[in-house]
């Protein structure tokens, strides 16, 4: 069965010029990368295997992930 979600992620900038990824509604989500874009290409691929981890186990997938196709807020930074 494939499905689609979307998942909340909070990145921020690390010591060394890295960034992170977590997010509160998918707990064991953890990524680092160079860029932001390197940083959420891996939190995807997290996401997907915890996802698969949870289906292959037979537990509950979290509620706070939501179908594709739902509304989504984005955070995208200004330069004035």
């Amino acid at each position: 069965m494939s499905d689609q979600f979307t998942v909340r992620l909070h990145i921020q900038e690390v010591d060394g010029g890295s960034y992170l990824a977590t997010s509160d509604e998918l707990p064991g989500l953890v990524a680092q990368g160079r860029t932001v874009q390197e940083t959420v290409e891996i939190a995807q691929d997290v996401a997907r295997r915890l996802v698969e981890s949870y289906r292959a186990h037979e537990d509950p997938i979290p509620a706070g992930l939501r179908r594709a196709g739902s509304t989504m807020d984005l955070d995208v930074p200004v330069t004035a």
